[in-house]
Parts: C-alpha cells; structure tokens; sequence
C-alpha cells in the first residue's frame, strides 16, 4: 500500500508485505517506543486488526501479532500496559474514517490461514545488542550473540548470589528467558537452563533473589523499557531467530512512489486526508526520488 498514518507517538507505514512501526522520541512518549525506535512487521506476523474507541476522543489500531512471532510479546507474556503496547496506535477521533480504512485494507492483506496459528519462528526482529541495564542486585549485559553475563552489586546481591560469584551464561545453554515486569511486586530477569541447573530441591526454580541465573527489579531498577529489550534479544538469541529476520530495508523505486502519490491524491480528494496532511506527506514522497 505505500501510504502513511500518523497518530499519537507513532506512525505507521504500510508497505506491500508489511507494517513499518516508527515511534516518536518526544517528552510524552513512553520509554519502551522510545527505546525500540523502529519495527518492521511482515503481514505473516499478524492475526488480526482491530479498531475501538480510545480514551478522551481518541480510537485505537491495534495490529494483534500472532503468538510466538515477535519475541518482545513473548517475553512480555500479556504484561504490557496498553499505552506501552507497541503494536496499538493512537488517533484523533476524527480520523476514524481514515482508520476504517486502513483497518480494512490491511485485513484483506493478512493470510487468513495462518492468523490463528502460531509463528514457527519469531517473523520480527529483536530489539539490537549489545545491552545491559543495571538490575538492584546487580548489571545484565549481552554482547548481542552469544552470551550473557550478571555482575553482583554488593549492596543489593543476597549472600547466595555473592557465594556464587559473578555469572556468564552461554547462549547455546539456555532455553528461554523469564520476565516479570517491575511494575508488578517482586518484577525480575530469569534465564532458563537447559538442564535446569537453577531448580531447587524441590525441582522448583529458586526464589529470584537467591537466584545466580535471576536478577531482580524494583526502586527504580530494571525499568521495563531497558529489560524488556533485553529480554527480546536474549530469547530471539535463544530461539536462533536473528537469521529468519531480514535486515536490509528494500530500495525505494521512481515508479513506486508514484504510485503512492497518486493514491495520496486520491485520498485527499475523498476527503480522508486534509490538505495539510496531503502536503505534507507528498512532499516526504517527492524527496525520496
């Protein structure tokens, strides 16, 4: 489709096999877009578009993934706040129309019979290594490949921690990562042993504080806009996803823009874009040749 929606923090780009999130960095916009900056969603990552009514005058576009096709839901697992939920956009409520009709052309560009299965693989790409974020009981870091590595603060590490030393995990020995949001009491980082090294006698996993393989959150530490990307990385690193995931942004062609240009007109002569808008976005086209 080539065209363009802008709403509250972000804008949408709806390309011919995919959504292009972009997110604003202003004052007022959450951290989390802020810190992701930029998505690219392939149609096959979604099962469905929804439009409903908003808050103060406002509807929401919500691109609903399908489970196990972007690593950052996975490892939010349904804890994001919907103002901290990247895959909503916000709108004035006299861009309903305007949303109606992007809601229903994206639609018709979804594989319906693939909307109600999961992912095989994740089809979007995790926030970019290397990252570290300061937890209260000690620094995360990942060198963006291979492994990750928990460096013990000695005014927050329990003693179990301390006796532990300093951890290094491999990539290749994990099997997953468990988040819970510092948002929520006793929020954490936990990483998942293949061979379940961290259980504890019981076969249950140790208490996160007395945990090696676990940081913990809370006053301040581990902010969900810093380890939750973290997270990401760390399981599309796990899964072996990054190489599903393509990194180059396809070339723009002189006829393509064209097209999008005529399209735009057509949409301004339907009344769905203001002459502002159509101004403005045609001449973002015209500096792309």
């Amino acid at each position: 489709m080539g065209d363009v929606l802008a709403g509250i923090h972000a804008t949408w780009e709806f390309e011919s096999d995919a959504v292009v999130i972009r997110f604003e960095r202003g004052i007022r916009t959450p951290k989390l877009f802020q810190a992701l900056r930029e998505r690219r969603v392939p149609h096959e990552a979604l099962a469905s578009v929804t439009l409903s009514p908003g808050a103060r005058g406002t509807v929401v576009l919500h691109a609903v993934p399908r489970a196990g096709a972007d690593p950052l839901m996975e490892a939010a697992a349904g804890q994001l706040k919907d103002g901290c939920d990247p895959y909503r956009l916000v709108l004035p409520a006299d861009k309903e129309t305007l949303a109606e009709y992007y809601r229903d052309e994206l639609r018709a560009l979804l594989p319906p019979e693939d909307a109600d299965l999961p992912a095989d693989g994740f089809l979007v790409a995790a926030p970019e290594g290397p990252q570290s974020f300061k937890a209260y009981d000690g620094k995360a870091s990942f060198d963006g490949v291979s492994e990750v590595s928990f460096r013990w603060s000695w005014s927050g590490a329990s003693s179990e921690k301390w006796k532990a030393g300093d951890q290094t995990f491999r990539v290749r020995e994990l099997s997953g990562v468990e988040w819970r949001s510092p948002e929520i009491f006793d929020g954490y980082l936990r990483l998942l042993a293949r061979d379940g090294a961290a259980d504890g006698p019981d076969g249950r996993p140790a208490q996160p504080d007395h945990d090696p393989a676990s940081v913990v959150f809370g006053f301040g530490y581990g902010p969900v806009h810093q380890s939750l990307p973290f997270a990401a990385s760390v399981l599309a690193a796990v899964r072996g996803a990054s190489a599903r995931v393509p990194v180059t942004v396809p070339q723009r062609d002189p006829a393509g823009i064209a097209e999008r240009i005529r399209h735009l007109g057509e949409l301004h002569r339907a009344g769905l874009v203001t002459d502002e808008e159509f101004s403005s976005k045609k001449a973002e086209l015209l500096a792309e040749l």
